[in-house]
């Protein structure tokens, strides 16, 4: 039996030193480390899990939500964008930081091995999802970010300046008793529970958002929306720490799948032709996607007899399906697929039921978190936030990097505290850790947990008022004594007891920061019931709270800085910052006046000891994989990896081809090249996705060119497919390699060597491959033609006549890129007529190159088709033509389309 934890002696802690101080191996934690150290800087990173698996990253990224890249999007346009969608409450000096440093992060991952998507020409592969400006990016192989990024941090050179210490959870930030500035930490080890203090020249906050602060429908604990790992903890330690904190009225509310509570993921649909509809099968968002006002709208149609809402993909054609299958099931999440097949659902026959998550603060997807300015610098010195837990609205996963950049750069000036730590900042730290060994048997951690998050469901989650609110401070406030007598035994029980008390000081602030602000703002995100309307003379400005001297919660009103970018919609009025103090609460004690003395409360029942479930006792690991993966951490080169890679356990070669994939010392890719030809599947596969994943550092040698070519004959079509793919991202085939697959017997090879002959511009050969017997690769052909760099019409004229009408629509949708003269417009007028709507969608979107005098009467005549996607391609063409006066008055009757999309581009013609 093991022996139980004591409380150590505060004398007794590990005490570690560095310049630069990181909390949190997730997004911003790791780049922040990166950068800090490359300019100098000794680093300590913090992680209370393992950086190799922490984070909202762990699982993978699908893809990058505001890549403003050069010749697709401007930064300006992209921050009068998020200024909109925050309802003019923004500092547009930290957002223009991601608008103008977001596509080099892009370029620095891709150094690292992050893959983008690209086209056949290697240019990015940007989608329109929002309704003004294309910024979505998708990532084909994002499931591996993570790892890539924790290859950086493993490399030789940054070890040196880099030291990780896993399983180490600080609580509360040091500060000076003098000026207040940062100076390092206190925390534990999830572990050993060994009381760790560490002294640093300055520290950065990376602990992501409050996710698990409602409590979802479930009911289970962990089954939050964000990542059930971040619990608040850099609120909780920047508000006592002196830090400001901002927006946290503003929370962040997602639509999400019924009863699964992953993203619906309309980010990954919407490119692919999916979209949000109520039960008739109506799109009825009219606001863009990254707006409090959408979730609104969900919220009302869901509400509505018009509900339940879904996310419509049964209209979509097979390889359709099983791309964005492709992606949620794997990248997004790996449950996702058991889910809907254990409902005995299929994308092919049931649409996706739609709910709404649980409420959570976060910087990076709605606007609450602590206040930095454009060097990622909070109001305390030498103090840093950076990524989902900064106040820098609509951030996502790039602008978390590009502020952990920020961080790194700004705090690497600053060496090692060397002074007197202050002795009651640290007792304090280690009476909030160790408290619960003192009271063993006093109510667990899941129970108060529960509770706590009950009452942020029932009087904290929109639709608000005060009265709510008011008892929901009570509630927290008494709380308070709960959670100081929760018990514990372990060390991992006293991560989640130190959790429960970040969850707490954030529901109180969410909840006396919307008490405050008496306006409704942001859609759903902060609906005032009593407040019901926005408010711009008297509240256009950013709701502050900090820790008073008393220890008060206390609010400062601050005015919204001069716009960089003018957005018509909102004028900041200026002024100084205004100190609201406390926040009043609402009289709740009583319906009424009291009438008769209150009766004495009930006696507080014992707690109940739970015994934990048996588990039972897994298989012993492979003795020679547990050397490899403990191999891995000192990052092997060839030599060191040869032996497993010829391992005769193939389960042993697999894992050796997926650790090269992580270390990718010099010489890989010839190596996993060769891999591709193993006798084994698994190994077979992991050499294919590593090389997939590595294609933007792999040099392209020679070698690595034969290795593949060599694949080409691999009776696995897997194999094939991959080969094609790196040697066209490589540019290590031509024309006459690529054609030669088109005769492939696998329909995925074959579309494979048409994205090749696309990027090589081989007209001649791609329209020979008209004629192939699979209708997706003729679709592949079509957008293929227009893809080229010199496009034409001529080589579409037999896809254009094809008998299948997907590929009909495909060849005609490609028009529009190659130009669409008079005959070919008139065949696309034709067809507006024809029985598919896919046929005559494509019709529309071709018209948006023909002559105006050609495309408007049409266009206009398409306004009235029954199917809602015809019309849209119709108003998104006459958006083309809208310099004439015939296409602007279509516009205008199209802005009382029944459908919001329509409705919503349409109304794009008066501005």
């Amino acid at each position: 039996m093991d022996t139980p934890l004591t409380v150590p002696d505060l004398a007794d802690a590990t005490e570690l030193s560095c310049d630069v101080l990181v909390i949190g191996g997730g997004t911003a934690g790791t780049m922040a480390a990166l950068t800090a150290a490359e300019r100098g800087a000794n680093v300590l990173l913090l992680e209370k899990a393992h950086v190799r698996h922490s984070g909202a990253l762990a699982m993978g990224m699908d893809g990058v939500n505001n890549a403003v890249v050069p010749g697709r999007a401007e930064p300006d346009d992209y921050v009068a964008e998020i200024t909109r969608a925050n309802d003019g409450l923004v500092d547009q000096s930290t957002v223009r930081q991601t608008a103008t440093r977001g596509f080099a992060m892009v370029r620095r991952l891709e150094s690292y091995g992050v893959k983008f998507e690209k086209d056949e020409h290697g240019e990015y592969a940007v989608r329109q999802v929002h309704r003004s400006g294309s910024y979505v990016l998708p990532m084909p192989e994002g499931k591996d970010v993570k790892k890539v990024l924790y290859r950086q941090l493993r490399r030789r050179e940054m070890r040196e300046r880099i030291r990780i210490e896993n399983r180490v959870m600080p609580v509360r930030v040091l500060t000076h008793p003098d000026d207040g500035r940062a100076v390092g930490a206190a925390g534990f080890h999830t572990r050993t529970g060994e009381f760790v203090v560490v002294r640093a020249g300055a520290v950065i906050l990376a602990t992501g958002p409050c996710g698990r602060l409602g409590l979802p429908a479930s009911g289970y604990l962990y089954g939050t929306y964000e990542n059930p790992t971040n619990a608040g903890d850099g609120y909780a330690m920047a508000y006592h720490a002196g830090a400001a904190l901002t927006g946290i009225e503003c929370f962040q509310i997602n639509p999400l799948i019924k009863d699964y509570n992953g993203p619906a993921c309309a980010y990954v649909a919407n490119p692919f032709g999916g979209y949000q509809v109520n039960r008739h099968g109506e799109r009825f968002v009219e606001s863009d996607y990254w707006s409090g006002q959408m979730m609104a709208e969900f919220a009302a149609e869901l509400a509505s007899d018009r509900g339940p809402v879904y996310l419509k993909l049964s209209h979509l054609p097979e390889e359709t399906i099983g791309a964005v299958e492709s992606i949620l099931h794997t990248t997004e999440r790996p449950t996702r697929g058991t889910f809907h097949e254990n409902r005995g659902h299929d994308y092919r026959t049931h649409d996706i039921e739609m709910h709404i998550s649980e409420i959570g603060l976060c910087g990076g997807h709605s606007a609450s978190g602590v206040r930095v300015d454009d060097r990622a610098r909070t109001t305390v010195p030498r103090l840093y936030a950076a990524g989902d837990l900064a106040s820098v609205p609509h951030n996502y996963m790039i602008g978390a990097f590009v502020f952990g950049d920020l961080a790194g750069e700004d705090a690497s000036r600053y060496r090692a505290y060397e002074g007197e730590l202050d002795r009651e900042q640290l007792a304090a730290a280690h009476e909030l850790v160790y408290r619960p060994l003192r009271n063993p048997d006093g109510p667990p951690q899941p129970q108060v947990e529960y509770k706590l998050r009950r009452f942020v469901n029932d009087y904290v989650a929109p639709p608000k008022t005060g009265a709510k609110l008011s008892l929901a401070v009570e509630a927290f406030e008494r709380m308070a004594t709960e959670i100081a007598g929760m018990g514990a035994r372990t060390a991992h029980e006293l991560m989640r007891c130190a959790e429960v008390s970040f969850i707490r000081d954030c529901a109180e602030m969410a909840a006396r920061a919307s008490l405050a602000r008496t306006e409704s703002r942001w859609g759903l995100y902060h609906e005032r019931l009593d407040h019901p309307e926005r408010d711009d003379t008297g509240w256009l400005h950013h709701l502050d709270l900090r820790k008073s001297p008393s220890g008060a919660m206390e609010f400062t009103a601050r005015p919204v800085e001069p716009y960089v970018v003018p957005v018509p919609e909102f004028s900041p009025p200026g002024g100084p910052e205004r100190l609201l103090g406390e926040v009043a609460l609402v009289p709740v004690a009583t319906a009424g006046a009291r009438d008769a003395a209150p009766a004495a409360p009930a006696a507080r029942p014992a707690a109940v000891d739970v015994p934990a479930a048996g588990v039972p006792t897994p298989a012993p690991p492979h003795p020679r994989l547990l050397r490899l993966l403990s191999l891995v951490e000192d990052s092997p080169d060839l030599d060191a990896l040869g032996p497993y890679l010829a391992d005769a356990d193939p389960a042993v070669r697999a894992a050796a081809v997926t650790a090269l994939g992580e270390t990718a010392p010099a010489g890989t890719g010839p190596v996993l090249a060769a891999r591709l030809r193993d006798e084994a599947a698994p190994v077979r596969a992991a050499a294919a996705a590593a090389l997939r994943e590595l294609v933007e550092v792999l040099p392209a040698e020679p070698a690595l060119a034969a290795g593949l070519r060599e694949a080409l004959d691999v009776p696995d079509p897997a194999v094939r497919a991959a080969a094609l793919d790196v040697l066209r991202a490589l540019r290590l085939g031509d024309a006459g390699l690529y054609a030669g697959a088109l005769a492939d017997s696998s329909v995925e090879v074959r579309v494979q060597a048409v994205r090749a002959l696309v990027s090589v511009d081989a007209v001649g050969e791609l329209a020979r491959a008209a004629a192939d017997p699979a209708r997706e690769v003729r679709v592949a052909v079509a957008r293929g033609l227009a893809a080229v760099r010199n496009p034409a019409p001529e080589p579409l004229a037999p896809l254009l006549d094809d008998p299948d009408p997907l590929v009909r629509g495909a060849a005609l949708a490609a028009l529009a890129g190659t130009g669409c003269p008079p005959a070919y417009a008139a065949g696309a007028g034709a067809a507006l007529g024809d029985r598919a709507w896919q046929v005559r969608s494509g019709a529309a979107t071709a018209l948006r190159a023909a002559a105006p005098g050609l495309a408007v009467p049409a266009l206009a005549g398409a306004l009235a088709d029954p199917n809602a996607d015809v019309r849209k391609a119709a108003v998104l063409s006459l958006l083309a033509h809208r310099a004439e006066p015939a296409a602007r008055a279509a516009l205008a009757g199209a802005a009382d389309d029944a459908d919001a999309d329509v409705r919503a581009y349409a109304s794009r013609a008066a501005r």
